[in-house]
């Protein structure tokens, strides 16, 4: 198995703290997979003054929507360029990730994304760790881990992943879709910022009306979140959807929109379950989101982006 670095619990509850400061970061996403990633790509790019983007990977996803873990991973990474195009940041790159999940407990999964994060962390010193925002199967992230267990003393992941710990199960599209990667995630030690989904990532519902006065007509990329949206069902009366992925930018952006503790890492079962043990390191946990405050400021980063 591999051997991690081990960081103290002092500074391992300095680096879970926020951090108070423009951060640069990279954002792993399955962008074909749902139309919430839209949004977070689009949050995250207009968030300039709390986060500069530094790159992003092309996660697997394999749903309805892809005929596999490769093929969802390519239409992410189109989907990527798509809307970097759209709002003029070209400059930011974008790598392919894995065209598989994690086969076993210590089997990377090679690829370009996980490669460049290994570059990109450790040329980040520890002292100003890059921030590795999760919102998809969290394959890339662990591959690179692997790769270099080194770069745990100088990264800090941000992951949409799981349910909330209270929840009866934890089967999550995010987290279930790769075990071996998830349970990396909670067993090796790395500074990990948990925003679980149901039970917490829930409040971020919006709807097409909403979106119709506050969003439509904001510029390109305001009317391509706008018919992304409309386009998810044919029939939105009295229809609300979750806008999951924005929850960890909202994070980065003001922590008392996301109201977390520390808490013991789990454990994560073969049957998706939650278990505790007190003598595990310690995570930070999301357990509320003040959803009007996410959505004030997504909208409003997303009007002045077209002014």
């Amino acid at each position: 198995m591999t051997t991690f670095p081990v960081i103290s619990p002092e500074e391992m509850v300095k680096r879970l703290a926020h951090p108070g400061r423009q951060i640069r970061m990279v954002l792993d996403t399955d962008t074909f997979n749902e139309i919430d990633d839209q949004f977070a790509v689009t949050y995250g790019l207009l968030s300039a003054d709390n986060m500069i983007v530094e790159a992003f990977y092309a996660a697997p996803f394999f749903n309805e929507l892809s005929t596999g873990p490769a093929d969802g991973m390519e239409k992410s990474y189109q989907e990527i360029l798509k809307i970097r195009r759209i709002l003029g940041r070209e400059d930011v790159p974008v790598f392919r990730g894995a065209t598989s999940f994690q086969p076993a407990a210590d089997v990377p999964v090679d690829s370009e994304a996980a490669w460049d994060l290994v570059k990109r962390a450790m040329a980040s010193d520890p002292s100003d760790p890059l921030y590795v925002v999760g919102i998809a199967a969290i394959t890339n992230v662990a591959a690179a881990l692997l790769l270099e267990p080194a770069i745990i003393e100088r990264i800090v992941v941000v992951w949409l992943g799981g349910n909330a710990l209270h929840w009866p199960d934890t089967r999550e599209f995010n987290l279930q879709q790769d075990i071996h990667a998830s349970r990396l995630m909670f067993d090796c030690g790395v500074p990990l910022i948990l925003m679980p989904c149901l039970g917490v990532a829930t409040h971020l519902q919006t709807s097409l009306s909403e979106l119709r006065d506050y969003v439509k007509g904001q510029g390109e990329i305001g009317d391509y979140l706008y018919e992304t949206y409309e386009n998810c069902s044919s029939d939105h009366f009295g229809y609300s959807r979750v806008i999951w992925d924005i929850a960890v930018i909202a994070w980065l952006n003001n922590p008392e929109w996301c109201w977390s503790t520390l808490v013991h890492s789990p454990r994560l079962s073969d049957d998706f379950r939650w278990s505790v043990d007190t003598n595990r390191h310690f995570i930070r946990c999301v357990h509320f989101i003040r959803r009007d405050d996410v959505f004030r400021d997504l909208f409003c980063k997303i009007q002045e982006s077209a002014r």
